[in-house]
């Protein structure tokens, strides 16, 4: 059926159409069915996309294409397309195939990415493909071809400087918000910190979501290379720089299946790095009983990684860090950006572990640089941070990614959780607290969150604060305080 091109101006994030109502049962097809677009010319342009159906928005002789599926297929206002039903994505045989855990092959692997990116697999398929990979496995050369594939799929950022470098936290330890502190630590030396992150997957907050808080997080990558120039680093969403759009859709599933498979993980992270040009990677793998791996699974971890930064010719080095409870006093994101502050000001004092662990981070990045002697990095870190010049080095980004340091305050609502008895806190459960901090809001809601009193092994009196919630709504607090009750995170 030929029909008209309607432009809408709405951005979905993704190539999606819609069809009017009659149109549609003409046609045969059905809200989140695939239809193929194809322009009429001499040569001619393909896609397939899902589809929604909608009642008065679209005439019966339009379609309406979002703007990413109109720069993707380059069609204008009016101009004519034939639109039919599209068969099932060939890639869809490499996912069942991958589900009888056999190997994929590069073009496999290449072509289930391509349709990730062009929108042609479903939400239900790209969930089909997360769970292959999470039961199913994939072996270090199925790794390699997954992270070439999302590398493929999106922009690189080519920096000349020859100390570029990275770090990265596989994440799932609430609080540990060491990235604010040593990109500026690092790039008041030197260093270029072109830092992209993700946005929490499992955790009360990712680095993006707690600077989002105070700043812009979403550049295009010639606004990148202006911040980079300015001050040296950045502190970015990488989601919106198409750099691995196909990483960013597949973290949207993992979401909501609220699973990480590794080697997605281990791609999801070596894709990152390698496409803003890191030469020098560090990778944190906190690890503990209520951690995202086990001491034995950081160390198979730091192994992958290891083995990976070798074949793609990268300096990378693996830490194992403590993960056995939070880190810091926040969690969520204004919190932790207190956390943060309170760090990098010389005039205050923050929590000594997120100090101690970010100067350490900090101080193996100097010595894998060659920026200081091998056993000196932290004296080195620890000089610029009470120096005061990582401080004037992060109002600097923040500056530069259109942010102010004004205002910072948690949500309005709060709750005190008080001890019952005095004794020695035994255990806090990672898992629960990210749980618990997600019901009060977080990260979507950027005041709420929660503030720890204590650490394992610290002497509490009955009656004495060991916690408190924060939320933007009674309902998220009253809510939150059920779910403190029951679950007892702290014990």
């Amino acid at each position: 059926m030929d029909l008209k091109i309607k432009i809408l101006k709405w951005s979905a994030g993704l190539p999606v159409a819609m069809l009017n109502k009659k149109t549609a049962e003409k046609m045969g097809v059905h809200t989140k069915d695939r239809i193929s677009i194809k322009t009429i010319s001499k040569h001619p342009k393909e896609m397939s996309t899902i589809i929604d159906i909608v009642e008065g928005l679209v005439k019966q002789n339009e379609i309406a294409v979002s703007s990413e599926l109109k720069k993707r297929i380059g069609v204008k206002v009016g101009q004519k397309v034939t639109v039919g039903l599209a068969e099932t994505p060939k890639s869809m045989l490499f996912i069942k195939k991958k589900l009888q855990k056999k190997s994929l092959s590069g073009k496999e692997i290449e072509e289930i990415i391509q349709d990730i990116v062009n929108n042609s697999l479903s939400d239900a398929e790209i969930s089909l493909f997360v769970l292959a990979m999470y039961e199913k496995g994939m072996n270090f050369k199925e790794t390699v071809h997954l992270i070439n594939a999302i590398l493929k799929s999106g922009n690189v950022l080519k920096l000349k400087n020859k100390f570029v470098a990275d770090k990265h936290s596989i994440g799932g330890i609430p609080g540990n918000r060491t990235t604010p502190i040593v990109v500026p630590i690092c790039a008041s030396e030197g260093l270029v910190m072109p830092k992209t992150s993700s946005r929490a997957i499992t955790s009360a907050a990712g680095t993006a979501d707690v600077i989002e808080a105070i700043a812009k997080v979403d550049f295009s990558m010639d606004e990148i290379k202006t911040i980079l120039k300015k001050t040296n680093a950045c502190m970015v969403w990488g989601g919106s720089l198409g750099m691995v759009p196909a990483d960013s859709k597949i973290i949207q599933t993992e979401k909501v299946l609220k699973i990480d498979p590794e080697a997605q993980l281990l791609a999801s992270i070596m894709s990152k790095k390698i496409s803003v040009g890191s030469k020098y990677i560090l990778i944190d793998i906190p690890y503990g009983k209520t951690a995202k791996v086990s001491k034995q699974k950081a160390l198979d971890l730091k192994k992958k990684f290891e083995r990976l930064g070798k074949h793609f010719n990268k300096k990378l080095e693996c830490v194992l860090t403590d993960g056995s409870q939070p880190i810091g006093n926040g969690v969520g994101p204004i919190l932790e950006l207190i956390d943060v502050i309170k760090i990098l000001d010389p005039k205050q004092e923050g929590p000594k572990d997120l100090e101690k662990k970010s100067l350490f981070l900090a101080g193996e990045l100097f010595e894998m640089t060659g920026k200081a002697k091998k056993g000196e990095g932290i004296k080195l870190a620890t000089e610029i941070l009470s120096s005061g010049k990582a401080f004037k080095k992060f109002q600097e980004i923040i500056k530069a990614q259109k942010g102010k340091l004004t205002d910072i305050k948690p949500a309005k609502f709060k709750k005190d959780i008080l001890s019952k008895k005095s004794g020695k806190i035994s255990e806090i459960n990672n898992k629960k607290i990210n749980a618990l901090a997600r019901i009060a809001g977080c990260p979507a809601d950027k005041l709420s969150g929660l503030y720890l009193y204590h650490h394992v092994n610290d002497k509490v009196k009955k009656g004495e604060k060991i916690l408190t919630i924060y939320a933007e709504s009674k309902s998220r607090l009253k809510e939150a305080i059920k779910v403190y009750n029951h679950t007892k995170p702290i014990k």
